[in-house]
């Protein structure tokens, strides 16, 4: 089915949620959203099934103020409710985040919808995810993605333009826990026609994920990473993507994001092009321009035996320009990596300063082939031992993948 809001219908977030949740009950089917700007007060969250629509830019979500709440003292792991100083101006539905002052921040994190509110104890979905402890400065704040799902299926968000309005929030959103759009355990996932901006947080992030696209949008501007495929995500498309001045990578391979492909997009002018860790293996990329970052244009940074980045292939890029302040090339291999392809990519130092192509001593079997390198201080700053006269054949990207490839994701 299909539904077509007018502006009336679309006037506030719980409005919006309100139908999609009745299109999802019903079965499913397309929610479409009329031009207009919006001031949200809580994520839409997408159930499985839906596909949220706008009319490209002209439907603007922009994200309200982030406020903090601080706890009235301790709470422990997994109580299902908050202790604040004072709950004035949250109400039930809204979607908020829970934080202390502990630097791992990640999935310490509580994200979750406010389900009833008794005086200045606040009620939640689940059960917050640590201990918060008083002297750690607890607080709730109105931090959400705009548009959000966890656990869900088969669900598309195309043609809005998300405003992230950083100057108004009082703290950032951690990106293990969400980010201006943002899935996690979750298959058959679309993003297309999207532009996001000015989130204090990440731009697209998503974790434990599998079958993912993201086609034809842009992530900028943000004060994490512009992309983030995260925590063990498998099967994903990037297809004609831009992510443009963030104050992290332009794209953040996390930890076990496998079988991945990134080809036609632009990385610019972020702190890093393109960041490559932790288990992070049989991925591609190519066609990309990766220009004018603070660091490395394709950093596989540090990533020891045996969680060491492998099977990876990086093709017909144009990577120039990069490592301007910080950095020791314009690709940069480190640690216990091994087994990555460099082929015909054009590679271009210009002003800054290091290598083309970098490669510490303990490195081994990257193979490099038909790339040209311009205006480097070296062309190739290698060991005899790491580099291979042949590379190693391997499968990598996005594809059709047997289901052993999916084993380590969460089934519902």
């Amino acid at each position: 089915m299909e539904r077509k809001l007018s502006v009336e219908e679309a006037a506030s977030a719980a409005q919006i949620q309100k139908v999609i949740d009745e299109v999802a009950a019903q079965g499913g089917g397309k929610v479409v959203l009329p031009a207009m700007e919006l001031v949200l007060d809580r994520g839409l969250t997408l159930r499985s099934g839906i596909e949220l629509c706008g009319q490209g830019e002209d439907t603007v979500l922009k994200k309200g103020p982030g406020r903090v709440y601080p706890f009235s003292g301790y709470h422990n792991y997994g109580m299902c409710d908050a202790p604040l100083e004072s709950a004035a101006g949250l109400e039930v539905g809204m979607t908020v985040s829970l934080h202390d002052g502990r630097t791992h921040g990640g999935f310490y994190e509580t994200f979750a919808t406010i389900t009833w509110i008794d005086g200045n104890w606040v009620g939640l979905d689940h059960g917050i995810e640590a201990d918060y402890s008083a002297e750690q400065a607890p607080c709730l704040t109105t931090v959400y993605p705009l548009v959000f799902g966890h656990c869900v299926s088969d669900v598309a968000l195309r043609d809005v333009r998300l405003e992230g309005n950083r100057a108004e929030q009082d703290k950032h959103m951690g990106g293990c826990r969400g980010s201006s759009v943002y899935f996690a355990r979750s298959r058959n996932v679309e993003v297309s026609g999207v532009v996001e901006r000015d989130y204090h947080g990440e731009g697209m992030g998503f974790q434990m994920c599998r079958d993912v696209k993201i086609i034809d949008s842009r992530f900028d501007d943000n004060s994490g990473n512009g992309l983030h495929p995260g925590a063990g995500s498998t099967n994903a498309l990037f297809a004609n993507c831009q992510a443009n001045g963030n104050e992290k990578a332009g794209f953040f391979f996390c930890v076990r994001a496998n079988h991945i492909t990134v080809t036609s997009c632009t990385f610019r002018d972020n702190r890093l092009g393109i960041s490559i860790g932790t288990r992070d293996c049989y991925n591609l990329i190519e066609d990309c321009t990766i220009e004018k970052n603070a660091g490395a244009g394709v950093l596989v940074r540090q990533s020891p035996q045996p969680v060491e980045v492998h099977s990876c292939r990086v093709e017909r890029c144009r990577i120039g320009g990069n490592a301007r302040t910080e950095g020791l090339g314009q690709i940069e291999v480190t640690s216990a990596a091994h087994d990555l392809v460099f082929a015909d990519n054009e590679i271009a130092c210009g002003r800054s300063g290091g290598a083309g192509v970098y490669i510490e001593d303990t490195v081994r079997s990257i193979y490099l082939e038909n790339n040209t390198i311009e205006n480097c201080e070296g062309e190739v700053e290698a060991g005899a031992e790491s580099l291979a006269k042949t590379a190693r054949a391997f499968e990598c990207g996005y594809g059709e993948w047997p289901e052993t490839h999916f084993r380590h994701l969460a089934t519902s």
